[in-house]
């Protein structure tokens, strides 16, 4: 059984974790490919209890080895919020992408710059039989005020990497998997991942 589930439904981060996951030797498999749809809760506490319950959830109705992860922005202005709340940040209903930044941005006003910032990712890989292991990676960076690059999703436009003097939106997907919080929880996980599939 060498198929391993990438756990989300959100095309955003399948396009990455496909591409970080490309050259291990592990066919990748979505849901939509399944046929699967199912929507899990996520309102734990930490990152890795979201993603662990998607983990065992979408393991247990597939069968198969199953990848999720639940990731946030942290900025330190905001005493770590949005946090694990990154995703629902903002109140207003069917809310975007564009919705979260503006209200963040908002929130920032008023305070000193530079709004240091991270984003942080927890995996989580599951099997049917409910073993969770874990792996975690960040990126650190600022809050900038103005949005730049037409690439990525969420806080991707306003998030700024002051070493490479641009936003996680001006990256290309290869840079962006060199550096970015997830690309790093990916690299951490491998090891988990080649014993599970017996590399």
């Amino acid at each position: 059984m060498n198929k391993l589930l990438i756990a989300t439904n959100n095309n955003g981060k399948i396009l990455e974790l496909q591409d970080l996951l490309k050259d291990s030797g592990i066919e990748l498999v979505t849901p939509e490919q399944i046929n699967l749809e199912l929507e899990v809760e996520e309102d734990g506490s930490t990152y890795a209890e979201n993603a662990g319950r998607k983990a065992i959830a979408f393991a247990q109705a597939s069968g198969l080895i199953s990848l999720a992860d639940d990731s946030g922005l942290e900025v330190d202005a905001l005493d770590g919020a949005p946090g694990l709340y990154s995703a629902r940040y903002s109140p207003k209903p069917g809310a975007k992408d564009a919705d979260r930044r503006a209200l963040l941005l908002q929130n920032l006003q008023g305070k000193p710059r530079p709004w240091k910032a991270h984003f942080h990712a927890t995996i989580a890989i599951a099997s049917s039989l409910e073993e969770v292991q874990f792996a975690e990676g960040n990126c650190f960076g600022e809050i900038i005020p103005e949005e730049r690059g037409t690439g990525g999703f969420g806080y991707d436009p306003i998030f700024f990497i002051p070493e490479l003097g641009k936003t996680m939106a001006e990256l290309d997907m290869d840079e962006k998997n060199r550096l970015s919080h997830r690309a790093r929880a990916v690299m951490n996980a491998m090891p988990i991942l080649k014993k599970l599939f017996g590399y």
